[in-house]
């Protein structure tokens, strides 16, 4: 079960990117251009959300059939953060992300509540550029490439 959950949670990994990049730039270029404010960027949005929220479930599932949780107990919380490798995978990826997701649910709820276009766009180039930082800041590169 574990690999299936892995490999599901590194390919939805991919969708995700994807479509948090295209609405964080989609959102920044109509911002800085002075666009309106339409059907499909909310559709952009909200699709983001989705996938993102979707990503969360399957790492929080991921998570606890991890090998890796079991080190809790085993080395106990010092002997994790001693080591990069586990910190980043018990510690940082999963905190990080969660707060990635968080700041994504936050821009497009406050979003929807302003009434003009420029507002709106703002706000989700705002929160979404933030998340997807975050996102990029705290993927294992090294596993997820392959190196």
């Amino acid at each position: 079960m574990y690999d299936v959950v892995k490999s599901l949670h590194s390919y939805w990994a991919y969708l995700v990117l994807i479509v948090l990049i295209i609405a964080t730039f989609n959102a920044i270029i109509k911002t800085i251009g002075g666009k309106e404010y339409e059907a499909n960027d909310f559709r952009k949005s909200l699709f983001t959300l989705i996938v993102s929220h979707i990503q969360l479930l399957i790492g929080l599932v991921l998570y606890f059939v991890s090998p890796r949780l079991r080190l809790f107990s085993e080395s106990g919380m010092g002997e994790i953060m001693k080591d990069s490798v586990n910190r980043l995978y018990l510690v940082e990826h999963p905190l990080v992300n969660i707060i990635a997701v968080a700041l994504i649910t936050i821009g497009y709820s406050k979003h929807k509540k302003k009434l003009t276009s420029k507002p709106k766009l703002k706000t989700i180039a705002i929160f979404y550029s933030i998340a997807l930082v975050l996102f990029l800041s705290r993927i294992p590169w090294s596993a997820w490439l392959g190196l």
